[in-house]
């Protein structure tokens, strides 16, 4: 099923099919559960058209962007729009962190400085 062709159906139309897609979903899910289906692809193809006509369904209720093409209806990516950089955190001697405390050195670690002469 290509979108093409579903973009020239009416909503209500669109939404038969998906109650008819999601009842095939279900119904070759239960045939694979019980070793009834012989073509399994069909599941994954099933599950691919209703998610199209979903799509589908959800562009028409949302209202459309200025970024939309006129003979397609597919939106553009909107132009990039001038972001503040982000704030830098502050070192450990400045602000907030200074008075952290240090962590203790491991066990390991003085087993370590034992060890070197």
């Amino acid at each position: 099923m290509k979108a093409a062709d579903l973009r020239e159906k009416s909503a209500e139309d669109l939404q038969e099919l998906s109650k008819t897609l999601a009842r095939d979903v279900f119904q070759n899910r239960l045939k694979n559960f019980t070793n009834r289906l012989d073509d399994t692809s069909s599941i994954r193809k099933t599950r691919r058209d209703l998610a199209r006509v979903i799509t589908l369904l959800r562009e028409r209720e949302l209202p459309p962007t200025t970024g939309t093409t006129a003979a397609t209806g597919i939106a553009t990516k909107p132009a990039k729009q001038d972001v503040p950089a982000p704030a830098t955190r502050p070192s450990a001697g400045e602000g907030q962190g200074a008075d952290v405390k240090k962590k203790k050195p491991s066990v390991r670690a003085k087993k370590n400085e034992a060890k070197q002469p």
